[in-house]
């Protein structure tokens, strides 16, 4: 039997993988991770870890019944108790269920959190879209204030920045609050009753569960019928209206270019007033880099404590992707400075304490254990892109000087053994306690 990986599932390798995959590389996920972890710190966010599944009413309660996710897309199994349990799907329900049951606001009403982590979704596997895919997500609780909303947009604009990306578009909507929203959803209703026969099979099923998703649909003839749609801009209530202008203002005021999109509902129940995404063009049909928003309500609704909230989910995949679609230039990996070749048993027990002693004096060091041939032995030195490599034998040994060969110069010194760790420290440039 061929054991395969299952479809929309991927392997994430320590080497070079076909350039069209280049993304799968860890090398680059480690640099995306320590990129992400600096610029949330120094935004004042601090990680939490959640489990990879939870109770499936979570996500029914918190994402809506009604959504895509909850009607087709959940990893869903009963256990081993007959209790019905979910892989996440995404970040913010799993979130906001630890904040509230390890009562993290009887501390301190302001939360600001972030996550990264693999999440669930049973979909078509496409350039961006994975059934298991990896999310970096921010929560800010506590603060109902425009201010919050622009911070968490500016946060996710710098992650992007950091990394070098460049020609992306920020799309921003209201949708009010949840009265906004019900006499928007009867106008959509009165709208779109005409047309319902020509709307594409899913959207007439969105129709009847969640009509606000239509506007989402990519359907082209859809996007045609809805083009003419009413505008939910123009149902915001004062207060409503007032917080989205105020959160334009903030980020004109930041220099932060944004287009005002009508149409941007986002896929999950339980967002309100601000909405945003930020769009990529290297990414085909899937072509939404990350976006959030505002969900005040989600806590209480959670059974929480009735507190405002503020956040943002991006693909770790298409940020990959879309760094490689730019051409942008990733960090070397981390190479050995120093490359061990013995020959002879007694030069190997030489090598290996040595390797021991390097390592603990923090020089990154490597050794030919498999005992090549000098010529192998250097060109895998070279293949991992070592600065030096270091050549004993029972010669050397006798003699008590080794050969310190700079790979890229083929430039060779002989150096007393007795004081090679200085030597080497020497070479390398590091400050040691």
């Amino acid at each position: 039997m061929e054991y395969t990986i299952p479809k929309g599932v991927f392997d994430i390798l320590p080497e070079e993988v076909p350039s069209e995959e280049a993304w799968r590389t860890s090398e680059k996920w480690q640099y995306l991770e320590e990129t992400i972890r600096a610029v949330s710190h120094s935004y004042g966010y601090r990680e939490i870890r959640t489990p990879i599944f939870e109770k499936t009413e979570l996500f029914i309660r918190s994402v809506g019944e009604g959504s895509d996710i909850v009607n087709k897309e959940m990893y869903t199994f009963e256990d081993r108790g007959g209790r019905s349990m979910t892989l996440r799907p995404e970040g913010t329900a799993s979130a906001m269920r630890a904040v509230i049951e390890n009562r993290l606001t009887a501390k301190s009403p302001l939360q600001k959190l972030y996550y990264i982590g693999p999440m669930f979704r049973y979909e078509r596997p496409q350039a961006g879209r994975y059934r298991q895919h990896h999310q970096f997500g921010a929560e800010a609780i506590g603060i109902s204030l425009p201010e919050q909303d622009v911070e968490t947009i500016d946060l996710l604009c710098e992650l992007y920045r950091q990394l070098k990306i460049s020609r992306l578009t920020i799309h921003l909507n209201s949708i009010g609050n949840e009265e906004c929203r019900k006499k928007f959803q009867l106008a959509l209703t009165a709208f779109l009753k005409p047309h319902f026969d020509s709307l594409s099979e899913e959207s007439k099923v969105r129709f009847q569960k969640n009509i606000l998703r239509i506007l989402d649909s990519k359907d082209p003839n859809d996007q045609k019928i809805i083009a003419n749609a009413p505008s939910i801009l123009d149902m915001l209530d004062s207060e409503s209206k007032e917080h989205f202008h105020q959160v334009q203002q903030l980020l004109k005021k930041l220099k932060l270019p944004f287009q005002i999109n009508p149409k941007l509902v986002r896929g999950l129940d339980y967002y309100n007033k601000t909405v945003f995404e930020i769009i990529s063009g290297e990414l085909g049909a899937q072509n939404s880099i990350g976006g959030g928003g505002r969900y005040d309500g989600l806590m209480s609704l959670l059974d929480g404590p009735n507190l405002p909230a503020v956040g943002f989910a991006t693909g770790m995949e298409r940020i990959l992707q879309t760094m490689l679609g730019q051409k942008i230039s990733f960090p070397s990996p981390i190479s050995p400075f120093i490359y061990l070749i013995f020959m002879g048993d007694e030069a190997r027990k030489f090598c290996f304490s040595l390797l021991y002693d390097l390592r603990h004096s923090k020089i990154p060091s490597e050794m030919d254990l498999q005992g090549k041939k000098i010529g192998n032995a250097l060109q895998f030195a070279e293949k991992l892109k070592a600065k030096y490599a270091l050549i004993i034998g029972e010669d050397e040994l006798k003699q008590q000087m080794v050969k310190l060969k700079e790979l890229e110069t083929r430039q060779e010194r002989t150096v007393p053994s007795h004081n090679l760790i200085e030597e080497i420290k020497k070479l390398a440039n590091y400050s040691f306690i």
